[in-house]
């Protein structure tokens, strides 16, 4: 059978060790933790901030969160496969932020605006982190390629 794709890469597995390794720097997993923890108050927010009567807002928070969780537990189990996707979690967190005033239903609220502000923030800012971590080590392997080759490709 031929290998093609990423498989035929004979580097792959190294490279997928080497995000992992990057991954699970204290550093890295601390901010996988947090993000795992914004993500699931996100998702139980609407029942905690007492606002679950927003049909869609409480439905939006749930699901944003639940992927918040599932790419945290991505990240800090597995980096090396999930390293490509870290830009997501960015994005759901500026999505948390606009949609109290975004999602059609009922008005936002003092409540729900402040919720979900700061949770969208705290989830950007370590969707900040981990995308931080893989442009990093790229970085850094990058100069340590150049190192080793003399400057030459």
């Amino acid at each position: 059978m031929m290998r093609t794709g990423l498989t035929a890469r004979p580097d792959v597995a190294e490279l997928r060790d080497t995000y992992d390794r990057a991954g699970s720097a204290a550093p890295a997993q601390f901010a996988d933790g947090l993000t795992l923890l914004a993500g699931l108050y996100l998702a139980i927010s609407p029942w905690v901030a007492g606002f679950y009567g927003f049909g869609n807002l409480t439905l939006n928070n749930l699901i944003v969160g639940l992927a918040v969780v599932a790419l945290a537990m991505g990240f800090a189990s597995a980096f090396g496969r999930t390293y490509g996707v870290s830009w997501l979690v960015p994005v759901l967190g500026v999505w948390t932020i606009i949609a109290p005033w975004v999602i059609s239903g009922q008005p936002a609220t003092t409540r729900t605006v402040w919720n979900n502000v700061v949770t969208g923030a705290v989830i950007a800012v370590f969707g900040l982190a981990a995308m931080a971590t893989a442009m990093l080590h790229q970085r850094k392997k990058q100069v340590v390629s150049e190192h080793r080759t003399g400057g030459r490709q």
